[in-house]
């Protein structure tokens, strides 16, 4: 049987879901909306048997811990899809936020707030962190660290970060966050 390829973004508030599921439309991907809240509100069985069920491959999945100290439910969550041998996690979108006392994530490139790719991290804003900033701080990424993770993206604040980002401009920061980690493994944009 084939795994089920997902691509997991730490966000799951109210607007990050409007960004994400417009974001998805745009590409012709599922978006797992189930996954949205925050903190993320399914229990681990119940979001891996809506990605199971979901139409359609890749599918988008949200991870959000809402600030929780330590590994949260949304990093609980991600750990457990990383694990599970029916899915193959294609990337990681790792959204920053003004979390304080965690050590951050390590990108492969981020998105900045105009769309551009950035060799580096950035901040809340999508704004790049200084020369040689290469880890997106957030309150669900640390997790990250301990995976073997392809592909992570660095992203503002989904939906917020940008007027461009929002659901009513198309989402444009979002999907091309989305469409760098589908052309990272050779899939049609």
């Amino acid at each position: 049987m084939e795994k089920k390829r997902i691509i997991v973004i730490t966000d799951g508030d109210n607007q990050a879901r409007q960004s994400i599921q417009t974001a998805g439309e745009k590409l012709g991907l599922r978006t797992i909306s189930a996954s949205a809240g925050n903190p993320t509100p399914l229990p681990e069985a119940a979001l891996q048997k809506a990605i199971k069920e979901a139409e359609g491959d890749p599918v988008l999945v949200m991870a959000d811990d809402a600030g929780e100290r330590g590994k949260g439910h949304g990093e609980r969550m991600l750990e457990a899809l990383m694990g599970d041998d029916a899915f193959q996690v294609l990337g990681v979108i790792a959204v920053a936020a003004d979390t304080k006392h965690v050590a951050g994530v390590p990108v492969s490139f981020s998105i900045t707030q105009e769309g551009q790719v950035h060799l580096g991290a950035v901040d809340k804003k999508g704004h790049p962190e200084p020369e040689g900033g290469k880890k997106v701080e957030g309150d669900t990424v640390d997790v990250l660290n301990g995976l073997q993770v392809p592909v992570v993206v660095g992203i503002g604040d989904i939906g917020k970060m940008s007027p461009a980002d929002r659901a009513s401009a198309g989402a444009t920061i979002t999907t091309r966050a989305i469409e760098e980690i589908l052309k990272y493994h050779g899939l049609p944009v």
